[in-house]
Order: C-alpha cells, then structure tokens, then sequence
C-alpha cells in the first residue's frame, strides 16, 4: 500500500511541473504509467487503457487550476482567446469520452502512441512563429479547433497541450502565452471529460474504488502533489527560453509515446 502510494505521489510531482511548465495536464506520462501500474495490478485488460485516461483526466481538472492560477499571476493568461476555445472544447471533450468508449483497448494503446509521437516530431521541425497580432486573431478558427482539441484530449486522457500549444504557436501566440492559454483550457477538457468518463463506467464491473472509469486511489494520490507542483512548472516555465522550452516539450512527449508504442506491441 505504502509502495503504490509512493507511486502516486512521485507521479504527481511529475505531472504537476509539466502541467505549469508546458500545459500539457501531465495526462502524457500519467497515463503510460498507469496502463502500467493497472496491468500489474491485474485489471481486466479491456478496462486498463480507459480507465488510466479517465483517472488521468481527473486528476487534470485539479492541476489545471493551480497552473492557470500561477500563469495568470503573471498575466500571460489570454482570456478573450479562452472563452473563444472553452465552448467548443467542453462539446468535443465529450464527445470524445463516447468515441474512447467504443475503441479496442489494443487500438486505443496504438493511436495514444502514434499521437505522441507524431506531435513530438513536429515541435522538433517546426520554428516558432512571430508573436500574434490584432488583425491575424481573427482569422484564427476556434470552432473546429477546439473542438477537435476537445475530442483528442478526452480520448487521450491529456489537458490538451499537446495539441493546443504547437496550434497557437502556429498561429501566432508566442510559446510562453500558448502555453498559459493551454493550462486555462485544461480545465474544462478534464471536467467534461471526466464527467463524460464516470457516467459511462457507471454500470460496468470495475475493480473496487473507481468511479465509473476512474480510479479514486490513484486520483487521490496523484492530486496531492500535482497541485503544489503545478505553480513550480508555471514559474520554471516563464524562466526558460522559448527554444529550450519547445525541445524540452518535444523530448517529454516522444519518450511518453515511445515507452507507450512499446507496452502496447509487447
């Protein structure tokens, strides 16, 4: 018990200074190690990969608030920009949970990884662009941009950085205010998502401790030291250049997909 607590605490800190330093949510190492941790502990194999998503999922509603907190502090927090993304990322947050629900467990392993993998490829490759401006923003389609963020987030068990940062880069944002914008959507992917998650899960034979297809114990012992580490990852995080700060994110999410590609071919 101390040993699993451990775990948990230890993945918390982890996920809780990606989430302010990148506003990724921390759901890219969480829940790789939580398909882990799930199968060694004898869950049934068609239920590991979504519940490792949807405990993720809940423990990014709580990171994501003491993140936002500590990047508004700092006013890098585009709020306009969030509200325009907050509505279309709630539908697609749940709309995702439904479509998750119905994939294969060996599949949901393969299109996590693929994902991660191909995202940490094009940070790497693609430059930075200039800071955004008045005339550019309008342009910008938040509609099917958050929705699509929504979706892929809930089925991913992620805050949505992964996605949401290199989109706003390339639209325009500067690294450090994509990064805060990110962390302020996290919230509502996490909340739709995990409600979407409980709900569905519901009626299922589920090991004891979840609701619906969340792990409690986990949820716990994560929560507990990603909040205070969030505030952390958000103050490295405006002390970083914005060149260390891409390759650093582009490193984090090819070893999450790599170590996740291998569990679901082995």
């Amino acid at each position: 018990m101390l040993e699993e607590l451990a775990l948990y605490l230890g993945f918390g800190c982890l996920a809780g200074l990606l989430s302010g330093l990148m506003g990724i949510g921390g759901g890219i190492v969480i829940v790789p190690f939580l398909v882990w941790h799930f199968t060694q502990r004898g869950f049934p194999d068609d239920s590991v990969m979504i519940m490792a998503v949807a405990t993720s999922l809940a423990t990014i509603a709580f990171t994501s608030i003491s993140a936002t907190l500590a990047h508004h502090r700092r006013g890098a927090v585009d709020w306009d920009s969030v509200k325009q993304l907050a509505p279309a990322i709630l539908a697609g947050s749940v709309i995702g949970s439904v479509i998750a629900d119905l994939l294969p467990a060996r599949a949901f392993k393969l299109i996590f990884a693929g994902f991660l993998l191909y995202a940490a490829l094009r940070m790497l490759l693609k430059p930075v662009s200039a800071p955004a401006n008045e005339e550019f923003a309008t342009t910008r389609p938040f509609g099917w941009a958050g929705t699509a963020i929504g979706a892929l987030s809930a089925i991913l068990g992620i805050g949505g950085g992964t996605l949401s940062v290199p989109l706003l880069v390339r639209w325009g944002y500067p690294v450090h205010s994509a990064v805060a914008i990110s962390s302020a959507c996290g919230f509502p992917i996490a909340v739709a998502g995990t409600a979407t998650y409980i709900a569905l899960g519901w009626n299922n034979t589920l090991p004891g401790g979840s609701l619906g297809y969340v792990y409690l114990p986990a949820l716990a012992g994560i929560m507990l030291t990603s909040v205070p580490f969030a505030p952390l990852g958000a103050h490295l995080a405006h002390r970083l250049s914005t060149q260390r700060l891409r390759i650093l994110l582009a490193m984090v999410v090819g070893l999450s997909g790599g170590k996740l590609l291998w569990q679901a071919i082995t």
